[in-house]
């Protein structure tokens, strides 16, 4: 059985004209009693000068150590003596107890200026040039790891790859087909009020054609898996960098890259293909049913004019963003979850950020190829 408490007290000193406080007994949760309250009152009418003598002391937990300095206060900031006698874990737990007293107000905020502008705008640059470096550091990493695996195929983990394949593709055809679906029939009834007015309405063919296989199969189908993929490959490696997973992974020897990077950059290769496929089949039928309903253009001269007037050249133009798409929203999640700190709060901001970056970089590269194609006369 544990020792009895001995109920908190002290005695007060007076040497001239420094006042010793000598506590005695236990000052602990159970311990305390009135002894704070008794110790403040008769602190009142005594010297500015004081001395704290922790020789007599016995136990003492944080609920002690609050006591003291809610009536001490804090010895770096009053100028009270200390002599601790050598008792090292009063220092430790009024460190612990420090941030509990009472609050100080909250300094007032000066009016922004120019200076807090530009203060801004080098502070904004800094981050932005920060976080360029880091991605640049995290694909050079990313095209090693993937050397790698090229050279030595024993490397990759074929169950988290089949896995993410499934999670990250599979499960989001369906949502694909349908939105690229509308977007197809939208095409078409748009082009229907206008070509219909012109007498030439059976170019919407070669519009929904070329809008679907050029553009929107590939960018719906990227944006898409950078909205469910990123997002879960930046919250599930978050989730382990907080919990310390990927520090244990480390210590045995298993290189994070190869295990968490690698299958999901592959995975997205893989299936956002497949899933620009779908999308071009979903956006086509939707072009050709409202076709037919709107402007009584038949599914078979629908299908004869799109292989005749937009060729399979349009189609492979879209197919030709999808693997470079997958690379930059695979790689942009991993890197944001491997980034994250250790609470929820920075998960969340990288999360939010995985996102973000992937749609912003599909939509940059989407010109790029726009412009690229342009020069080489496609």
């Amino acid at each position: 059985m544990s020792e009895a408490l001995t109920a908190a007290s002290y005695h007060l000193t007076d040497d001239g004209g420094t006042v010793s406080i000598v506590p005695s007994g236990d000052w602990t949760v159970l311990a305390l009693g009135d002894a704070p309250l008794r110790l403040k009152a008769d602190l009142e009418d005594k010297g500015a000068r004081r001395r704290f003598d922790a020789h007599q002391l016995g136990r003492v937990d944080t609920a002690g150590v609050f006591a003291l300095m809610r009536v001490l206060g804090d010895p770096s900031e009053n100028g009270l003596e200390l002599d601790l006698a050598g008792r090292d874990e009063l220092e430790r737990l009024a460190d612990l107890v420090k941030d509990s007293l009472d609050p100080k107000p909250a300094p007032r905020h000066a009016p922004r200026s120019l200076h807090a502008l530009f203060e801004r705008i080098g502070r904004a640059t800094v981050a932005l040039w920060q976080e360029a470096y880091a991605a640049e550091v995290f694909i050079g990493r990313l095209v090693v790891a993937l050397a790698r695996t090229i050279v030595s195929p024993r490397r990759l983990r074929l169950i988290p790859l089949v896995a993410t394949m499934e999670q990250a593709g599979l499960d989001a055809l369906p949502i694909v087909v349908t939105m690229t679906f509308f977007i197809g029939a939208v095409l078409a009834l748009v082009g229907s009020t206008l070509l219909t007015t012109l007498g030439v309405k059976v170019y919407a063919v070669e519009l929904v054609g070329i809008g679907v296989l050029r553009e929107f199969g590939a960018v719906v189908a990227a944006i898409l898996l950078a909205g469910r993929s990123a997002s879960a490959f930046a919250a599930q490696l978050g989730s382990m960098r907080m919990t310390q997973e990927i520090d244990a992974m480390q210590v045995m020897g298993v290189d994070r890259f190869d295990a968490l990077v690698v299958p999901r950059v592959l995975a997205a290769l893989i299936m956002l293909p497949i899933m620009t496929l779908c999308a071009d089949v979903g956006g086509l039928i939707g072009g050709l049913l409202v076709s037919a309903v709107t402007m009584d253009i038949s599914p078979a001269f629908f299908v004869q004019r799109l292989v005749a007037m937009v060729g399979l050249t349009q189609f492979w133009i879209g197919m030709s963003k999808a693997p470079f798409f997958a690379i930059v929203i695979a790689a942009t999640g991993c890197r944001q979850g491997l980034a994250t700190g250790g609470d929820v709060e920075s998960l969340g901001a990288r999360v939010t950020a995985a996102v973000v970056q992937s749609i912003f970089l599909i939509i940059m590269f989407d010109a790029i190829f726009a412009l690229v194609y342009r020069n080489v006369g496609q």
